[in-house]
């Protein structure tokens, strides 16, 4: 999967915006088991919120080590919730189309 270009980002972050967080980072921070959900959730789903409760402070570097973790995009980060992305990896079930450049 290339990188994001910032108009796919906002495009992604539109989608995400009436979804409710569906992973939750706790007191015991990024764990194997929330790394496992991530992938699970992202697997069903292709485009998800994950809500840090503790460790706030650190989501702006723990945000990315969940995206390479569970081989994602990071989307953004809006307040306490980072909004992670990744494609079905069978086109045909691909639910998200993201949006290409226009020439």
């Amino acid at each position: 999967m290339s990188e994001l270009q910032g108009f796919q980002r906002r495009y992604l972050r539109s989608k995400a915006h009436h979804l409710e967080p569906v992973v939750m980072i706790g007191k015991n921070g990024m764990t194997a088991q929330v790394v496992d959900k991530a992938i699970e959730a992202l697997t069903a789903h292709e485009l998800i919120k994950v809500r840090f409760v503790e460790f706030k402070d650190q989501k702006k570097v723990m945000a990315p080590e969940l995206a390479k973790a569970t081989e994602s995009e990071l989307a953004g980060i809006l307040g306490h919730v980072a909004i992670l992305y990744k494609p079905h990896s069978e086109p045909e079930k691909r639910e998200i189309r993201l949006p290409e450049r226009k020439k």
